[in-house]
């Protein structure tokens, strides 16, 4: 298993990104429509370490209540079934079953960790690219 990103909520997509590019000097990596989701992501990276934040915009979500803005923790995984039983021999529970995205060559799944926090898991398919 390989840590990939962390997501995070935002309340304004092209703010959140003037502040992450701009104040902290992140490079933007990508930005995408999630149509099935009713989303916007971006991703950006800090050059150093190559840690990636995901930046998540709910279209629909108007207001924010504490504990909201931390989305996800996102982990690349060989085999999606695999990882899931193993987290769930220790306590994950399953939040949504393993789907493709539009466009994307990779699976992915979500899992509640015993806390309740989400975590992504990416099985990447062939060509090396970011599917999301």
């Amino acid at each position: 298993m390989k840590f990939s990103h962390t997501s995070i909520t935002v309340r304004n997509m092209d703010e959140s990104l003037k502040f992450y590019t701009k104040g902290l000097g992140l490079d933007m990596e990508r930005r995408r429509e999630i149509p099935e989701n009713h989303a916007e992501i971006a991703f950006v990276r800090e050059p150093a370490s190559g840690m990636r934040i995901e930046l998540t915009w709910w279209k629909d979500k108007k207001e924010l209540t504490e504990g909201d803005q931390l989305d996800h923790l996102a982990f690349e995984v060989p085999d999606l079934e695999e990882a899931i039983r193993a987290l769930e021999l220790h306590g994950a529970k399953l939040a949504k079953a393993p789907y493709q995205l539009q466009g994307g060559s990779g699976r992915i799944a979500f899992v509640h960790d015993p806390n309740g926090i989400w975590i992504e898991l990416l099985e990447r398919r062939g060509t090396g690219e970011k599917e999301r």
